[in-house]
């Protein structure tokens, strides 16, 4: 519906705190389309960014991933979007709070044997601008799935600090993810 369409940033940034804070919880999944029809053809247009997207596949932790993918996503969406979900964990063996306020924004990594994924989404108006605190990365060099400004969604490496500290910005109703 309209209302959930607009409030779908909103709800990611407060499930975390709320449905997903002791376990798991069920989520309808990652949609790629930029419009909310199989066809991906003109009718409501999505208005989170493919990271916020790709960003939600950490966020909530789900025993069963779900990916609400259609044939065009194949050929429509970068190939990096797609490698990532295919590499992406069902299970975790840790998980840390890193930022956030219920509603407004959301950060959490998360661990699957020795590769941590760090996962944040913006429900506000404007891009976020947050210093991270990432000790579990301290020194490394990661790749980050992360929106420009235009909401076009990229990837490119960063070197976090010795001291585990990381500046990056969310774009409103955008996301990014971080791996080593």
């Amino acid at each position: 519906s309209q209302d959930v369409r607009d409030k779908e940033a909103y709800f990611a940034a407060l499930h975390p705190f709320i449905r997903n804070a002791v376990g798991s919880m069920e989520f309808g999944g990652v949609l790629l389309n930029k419009y909310l029809n199989k066809g991906n053809a003109k009718g409501q247009l999505r208005l989170t960014t493919d990271a916020f997207q790709l960003a939600t596949s950490v966020l909530f932790q789900n025993p069963i991933q779900m990916f609400g993918l259609t044939p065009n996503n194949l050929t429509d969406v970068p190939a990096f979007e797609l490698d990532f979900l295919k590499k992406i964990p069902t299970t975790w063996d840790e998980t840390v709070f890193i930022d956030g306020y219920p509603g407004k924004y959301s950060v959490i990594a998360r661990r699957h044997e020795q590769k941590w994924y760090v996962a944040g989404v913006n429900a506000e108006k404007v891009a976020k601008k947050l210093k991270l605190n990432l000790p579990m990365l301290a020194g490394q060099t990661i790749t980050m799935y992360n929106d420009k400004d235009t909401k076009e969604t990229y990837t490119t490496s960063v070197k976090v600090s010795k001291n585990g500290e990381l500046s990056i910005t969310i774009q409103p109703n955008g996301g990014f993810v971080l791996t080593n």
